[in-house]
């Protein structure tokens, strides 16, 4: 069964699913067996992926697509959130992942950049405003790789400020001045996202790793879950079903920046042939532990010690034969 089938089908299943979960919830001082106060599923009520000290295998294509401000209990079970509950499903998820701390802009350089920075406002890119350390964009470079940032109603490539629905705090790699010293440079590595649909249409033409930062609607920060989910419903299947995805080993990688006041943890999905089938992680990640994911994933050395501590979430890949 391919991957878009195998989802559809999650789909179905999920629709029932968490319409039951929502139905039958405890209230938010209560909890039932097998649930968290919130109904949404606890690790003990889904066996947890264990693989033990497995290798994080080698894979061709990373996507990352970060959404906005939700902490896991607002879409993990919601009925308002079908496809990325059966994209859940149907792959693997970690439900013990952490945003590293709040507003935005540092956990997207975290995940970026093995460190916030000592960042910690939503600040526009400049003087005392910006992280001069090693980034990822550095490190694919060295080792050969490729890799785009794209980001949905950025009006040109390597724009440093907000219109519109774009704002530039959730596009990392423009606070890198490795990035943005070279507008050319800049500006075949950090695009609108419309350029995504050309680079899905071949294998080598999608990025070795690519970052998806929706616009602040389409990312759940300004409209809805449904609103975001619905762009999931549009766009992932356009990512999972490229030759990169159809014919090589690649990962696609949901989760969100940070959650709220009151919870920091955050829905990570992974999905694609990379993903292991079925799986429901309860192991504590953080952003650190993706950037360290990523960085075993394409052959590369940890950024700082953050990363280098972190631990892969080997558990969630799909082992290869052999």
């Amino acid at each position: 069964m391919s991957i878009r089938a195998k989802v559809i089908a999650a789909v179905i299943l999920t629709g029932s699913v968490v319409l039951a979960l929502a139905g039958c919830a405890p209230g938010p001082s209560g909890s039932g067996p097998g649930t968290t106060g919130a109904g949404v599923p606890s690790a003990s009520a889904s066996a947890p992926a264990d693989v033990g000290q497995a290798r994080t295998p080698r894979l061709q294509h990373v996507v990352v697509i970060m959404d906005e401000n939700k902490p896991s209990t607002s879409v993990i079970g919601n009925p308002d959130a079908p496809y990325l509950n059966a994209l859940a499903q149907a792959g693997a998820r970690a439900s013990h992942y952490s945003a590293i701390t709040h507003p935005s802009l540092p956990n997207y350089l975290a995940l970026t950049a093995g460190s916030t920075a000592g960042i910690t406002a939503d600040c526009a890119p400049g003087p005392g405003c910006l992280a001069t350390g090693h980034n990822l964009a550095e490190e694919l470079d060295r080792g050969g790789l490729t890799w785009k940032m794209y980001a949905e109603s950025m009006p040109a490539p390597c724009t440093a400020s907000d219109a519109g629905l774009y704002v530039v705090r959730h596009n990392p790699f423009l606070y890198f001045p490795s990035v943005t010293r070279d507008s050319s440079y800049c500006r075949a590595h950090d695009v609108p996202f419309d350029r995504l649909k050309s680079d899905l249409s071949t294998s080598g033409a999608l990025p070795d790793f690519s970052f998806v930062s929706p616009n602040l609607c389409d990312d759940m920060h300004n409209c809805s879950v449904a609103t975001g989910d619905a762009w999931l419903a549009t766009n992932v299947p356009k990512i999972l079903d490229s030759p990169a995805f159809a014919a090589q080993r690649s990962l696609l990688v949901v989760t969100f920046d940070e959650g709220d006041s009151d919870s920091n943890l955050v829905a990570c999905v992974f999905a694609g042939p990379a993903a292991r089938p079925h799986a429901v992680v309860s192991t504590s990640f953080t952003h650190y532990s993706l950037l360290r994911t990523v960085e075993d994933a394409l052959g590369l050395a940890p950024l700082t010690a953050n990363d280098a501590r972190a631990e892969p979430m080997t558990q969630l890949l799909d082992q290869p034969p052999g």
